[in-house]
């Protein structure tokens, strides 16, 4: 039911209440009292007629000009309880009346001197109200219909009621718009509590509501204020809790007491290959045993220990804890760069170790030789002495190499660019390879665009860089041509080295840039490679901010590109 609804009926019920108890007021104690004055009022009617009552002859008529003054009944009884007057009757009639002595009024009056009573009349047929005085000749009795009495009462209560359907209908009316100025401000007051509850903070109140809606109007406002600040504060919160969870360099898993997911990050669901939005539960995380071992004695309120395991193909540390409220949370760290750096640590100790053994060996075993053979003739020893020599210097571009490799990786060099002009660049590389290239029957040439002519770069980096390109592919070539290449592609400059050489298999072609890696290892170091080259290359390029890419057809040569970016402005 409504609010106005609910005033209304309130009013109109309060206003019928009223009116139902002055009617029952009426009926009994008003009642009672206008009785009580009717019958005071017929004593003393009955105390004039005893009065003026002074002889026997004279009562009738006596009774007869009393009731015509007053309008009541004057009934006039002797001693004996016989009727010698009555203002109703006369002659024959008078004398048909039976005796009063046995009326209660008239026993009354003539033992205590006043009585009363309410009865039908046997001769008149109605019921009357009797009150009868004792008087020096006999009773005096006066006696009025109760249904004159009962008339005024009824015509009472018809007004009465009429008044309080005249006054209910007023206050409908009034009542009607005085719920209406009360439940509006109400109804407001709820449709914007309700917008707050399903989350619309725009809402506002009204303020300009009167008296106590007006300070509950107010205090809504307030509070209103209060939790869009706070929802706002708490949403900052949890988005700034968020960004810190999606950007742990660990795996995060969270974990209720029923066994959901509940939240989880991008690395998380990584390692641990699942997707979809949470909740799930954890059925859909992988079966390690491992991880399930930990899952349920976090979960049961234990510190798991932490323990080192491969999932999912990846090298993770997993750590375990309960929670307060009965979950857990997993913590999942991603090893397998650290195993992985550690392998390319041990295979470049062996690599280094493997590419120094061989030319140190030499070195020794030539050396003894020279040292403990007397006999060795100018020609050998001039032979063991350009041997020595050969794996010395091939040492010492192994260790350069390895020096420039560490100090760019290391950061240790940072490159600083200026624009280099690429046929001087490539004039200067050709020039260094020239006898190489004529001992291989290689021809070296350029080709250079027009929009190409200036790259932003180091120049000794860039020197570097193109250097060992075309040296590899001279070293890599046999009765072909190496051809230096510029070109511009967009945002970028591409340099690149294209020869007709051997070329390289596929499945060689994704570790060309590792260090020490070779296709053909034996032949690789009988042409005089260090197998550091290539990974050179990468690092000068990309600290430029650029890339490599190599293509290569095995038996139809390999093309081997560097991508410098090109400033906005030369």
């Amino acid at each position: 039911m409504r609010l106005t609804t609910r005033l209304l009926a309130g009013l109109v019920l309060g206003v019928a209440v009223l009116i139902a108890a002055v009617v029952f007021i009426l009926d009994r104690r008003l009642y009672v009292r206008v009785s009580d004055e009717q019958v005071a009022a017929l004593q003393r009617e009955a105390g004039l007629v005893a009065v003026q009552w002074t002889a026997d002859a004279l009562a009738d008529s006596l009774a007869d000009a009393a009731g015509r003054v007053t309008g009541h009944r004057v009934t006039l009884i002797a001693p004996d309880g016989r009727v010698i007057g009555d203002s109703h009757f006369d002659g024959a009639a008078l004398a048909r009346l039976e005796n009063h002595a046995a009326r209660p009024e008239v026993r009354a009056a003539l033992g205590d001197s006043v009585g009363r009573a309410r009865r039908v009349s046997a001769s008149a047929g109605d019921e009357e109200l009797y009150v009868a005085v004792r008087t020096a000749r006999g009773v005096s009795r006066v006696s009025v219909k109760t249904a004159l009495v009962e008339d005024i009462f009824e015509r009472s209560r018809r007004e009465i009621v009429l008044t309080g359907l005249g006054a209910i209908t007023a206050v409908m009316i009034f009542g009607w718009f005085f719920a209406r100025s009360v439940s509006r401000p109400i109804v407001a007051l709820r449709d914007v509590a309700q917008s707050l509850a399903a989350g619309d903070l725009s809402r506002r109140p009204v303020l300009s509501a009167p008296g106590e809606v007006g300070d509950l109007a107010r205090a809504v406002h307030r509070l209103a204020e209060q939790l869009g600040a706070r929802l706002a504060t708490l949403e900052a919160e949890e988005s700034l809790l968020t960004e810190l969870f999606d950007s742990l360099n660990e795996g995060a898993i969270a974990v209720d007491a029923t066994r959901q997911v509940v939240r989880i990050n991008d690395i998380g669901r990584q390692l641990a290959g699942v997707d979809g939005e949470v909740p799930f539960p954890i059925d859909r995380l992988p079966q390690a045993p491992e991880l399930r071992e930990a899952l349920d004695a976090a979960l049961a309120g234990r510190v798991a220990e932490p323990r080192e395991f491969v999932l999912l193909g990846r090298t993770v540390l997993l750590t375990a804890r309960p929670l307060t409220d009965g979950g857990a949370v997993l913590a999942l760290y991603d090893l397998t760069p650290i195993r992985r750096m550690e392998q390319v640590r041990r295979d470049f100790v062996a690599n280094v170790s493997h590419e120094l053994r061989t030319p140190l060996t030499i070195v020794g075993g030539y050396a003894e030789t020279m040292v403990g053979d007397d006999d060795l003739g100018a020609a050998n020893r001039r032979r063991f002495a350009d041997t020595i020599l050969a794996n010395t210097r091939r040492m010492q571009r192994i260790v350069d190499d390895l020096l420039d490799l560490s100090r760019i990786e290391s950061g240790g060099w940072r490159p600083n660019p200026t624009w280099c002009t690429v046929a001087d660049l490539a004039a200067d590389v050709m020039a260094n390879v020239r006898d190489a290239a004529q001992a291989r029957e290689v021809a070296v040439r350029a080709d250079i665009a027009p929009d190409a002519m200036t790259v932003w770069a180091d120049p000794t980096g860039l020197r570097q860089v193109v250097g060992n390109l075309v040296e590899n592919a001279v070293r890599h070539t046999r009765g072909g041509s190496v051809t230096i290449v510029a070109r511009r592609e967009g945002e970028e400059l591409v340099l690149a080295v294209t020869d007709t050489g051997e070329g390289i298999p596929p499945e060689h072609l994704p570790r060309i840039f590792e260090r020490f890696y070779r296709v053909d290892a034996a032949r690789s170091r009988e042409q005089g490679g260090t197998g550091l080259g290539l990974a050179i290359v990468r690092h000068l390029v990309e600290a430029h901010g650029g890339r490599v890419t190599a293509e290569s057809v095995a038996g139809r040569g390999t093309t081997i590109a560097t991508h410098w970016p090109v400033p906005a402005t030369p």
